[in-house]
């Protein structure tokens, strides 16, 4: 039987602020930043890297919703 994907690529704005706001606070307390960029401000870098699709995380959604 194949177990079916969780998670989808397919985000509200909700799941999408969670996610560039999370990683915004990554990159302004030192993680590595994925994009070469001039960019200074943690949100921009992240909301980049989410067009992107280079940050590295991701949201489990209930199969039961």
């Amino acid at each position: 039987m194949k177990k079916k994907e969780i998670c989808s690529k397919d985000y509200t704005r909700f799941e999408k602020a969670r996610i560039i706001g999370a990683r915004a606070l990554q990159i302004s307390r030192g993680a590595p930043i994925m994009v070469k960029t001039r960019l200074k401000d943690p949100v921009k870098i992240a909301k980049l890297e989410f067009n992107k699709g280079l940050i590295p995380l991701d949201v489990k959604k209930n199969k039961n919703n």
